[in-house]
């Protein structure tokens, strides 16, 4: 009888990553705490003054001059301008605004500190000027470029300050941590690095808390719909949820998929002060169509239509949703500086209320949660911010089971394909 085979000796039990000794870890504290309070406070200065200059020219020149604030005519003559006067600033500053915004996602490696003026001078005349993009990406990028200046001079590793600035930043403008924890955790997640994950995220999150509370003590930032309560899931609401957040991520491919060729029309034009008046007018002539709640950031906007879920049509509310996502295409290739989140969770939100006005009986609170979480997929690719937002404008956790649910097949609709980042040669990312 054969003699057995000797048994194949157990293979070793992968080393755990080793943890970061807790000294160093809290020796970090301080500098996040300093990095997330600064980036609130620049997030909050342009903030303020985006609003002053946006009174004065929505309010005080409009009565001046006794046109109708909000007519046709006065948003096709002031988006232009906006366009003309960014594009002078940009080809007037030192390093001109930065790479093309069409380039550039939220967190990027950092710019020279040069250029941070003039980024955050064109990011208040777009922002009040009523151009449909956010200040996400050029504030981080901003700060990145000021942490990482000072922050190298420490002798810290670049890494660690481009994390607490992109952190701290992103806890201001979401008004608390776990939206930057979750943002970075999909980063960090795919680089290699040395210490345990949540060692990588400590400094991070310190950050993001103290941008968050900054934030929140001063402006008292509130992302909450108030929409009517979410009664609780149901089998029809499961059917809604997946059909509404699969429109949602069809909507934003739409969106996706003509971003480089309107880019590539902009640039055709070869002078930016040309493609930025150009687009001015075109935003003018959307806002004009769509109505002046689709001009803007579009976070204030979309309180204002959520306050009155029945307050317009289906059809209405579909204007608004196409035409937002127009806008956002158009300001974010013609080379406004701006981000991508706020304007895409109104396109959501009126799509969500399409949605609910075409089929009384879909929930609002669960119509728009979905039509948001959809539209961000397909805009960001950033799982847990979409999920995220999408819950916290309706601040009802009943509504989470349907939202991850929802995920699912619109994730399928948006992976593997073109994101709304292009490269050096104007191609989609992917």
């Amino acid at each position: 009888m054969a003699a057995p085979e000797p048994s194949a000796p157990p293979s070793p039990t992968p080393p755990r990553p080793a943890a970061a000794p807790a000294r160093r870890l809290a020796l970090l504290v301080a500098p996040a705490i300093a990095v997330g309070v600064v980036c609130a406070l620049i997030l909050l200065g342009v903030s303020l003054l985006a609003e002053r200059l946006q009174d004065v020219l929505w309010e005080t020149l409009p009565d001046a001059l006794g046109v109708g604030r909000f007519s046709s005519l006065w948003m096709i003559v002031m988006l232009t301008a906006t366009g003309l006067a960014v594009g002078l600033v940009l080809r007037a500053v030192p390093g001109h605004g930065g790479p093309d915004p069409a380039t550039t996602g939220l967190v990027d490696a950092p710019m020279r500190p040069g250029v941070v003026p003039g980024l955050l001078l064109v990011t208040v005349l777009a922002l009040a000027g009523g151009v449909s993009l956010g200040p996400e990406n050029p504030i981080t990028a901003a700060n990145i470029a000021l942490a990482y200046w000072l922050g190298r001079r420490a002798g810290a590793p670049a890494e660690l300050w481009v994390a607490l600035a992109a952190a701290g930043t992103i806890g201001a403008l979401f008004g608390t941590p776990i939206a930057a924890a979750l943002i970075l955790s999909e980063t960090l997640a795919s680089q290699p690095g040395p210490g345990a994950f949540w060692d990588r995220l400590f400094a991070p999150l310190a950050a993001g808390t103290a941008g968050a509370l900054t934030m929140s003590l001063i402006a008292e930032p509130s992302f909450d719909l108030s929409l009517p309560a979410y009664s609780g899931p149901h089998w029809g609401d499961l059917l809604a949820a997946l059909l509404i957040a699969s429109a949602g991520a069809l909507l934003g491919l739409l969106a996706v998929y003509a971003f480089p060729w309107v880019h590539r029309a902009f640039r055709a034009l070869r002078y930016p002060v040309l493609a930025l008046t150009l687009g001015g007018l075109v935003l003018g002539l959307l806002g004009a169509l769509g109505g002046h709640l689709t001009l803007f950031k579009g976070l204030e906007e979309v309180k204002e239509i959520a306050g009155d879920p029945d307050g317009w049509s289906a059809g209405e509310f579909a204007v608004m949703a196409a035409v937002k996502t127009a806008a956002l295409v158009v300001a974010a290739t013609c080379g406004f500086r701006g981000g991508r989140i706020f304007p895409a969770v109104f396109a959501g939100v009126a799509l969500g209320l399409c949605a609910h006005a075409l089929v009384g009986a879909v929930p609002p609170a669960l119509a728009v949660s979905c039509g948001v979480l959809g539209v961000l997929l397909a805009v960001t690719r950033q799982g847990w911010v979409s999920l995220f937002t999408a819950a916290v404008l309706v601040s009802d956790a009943s509504v989470l089971p349907l939202l991850c649910a929802a995920t699912l097949p619109a994730w399928l609709l948006v992976t593997g394909r073109a994101q709304m980042q292009l490269d050096g040669e104007g191609r989609a990312l992917r």
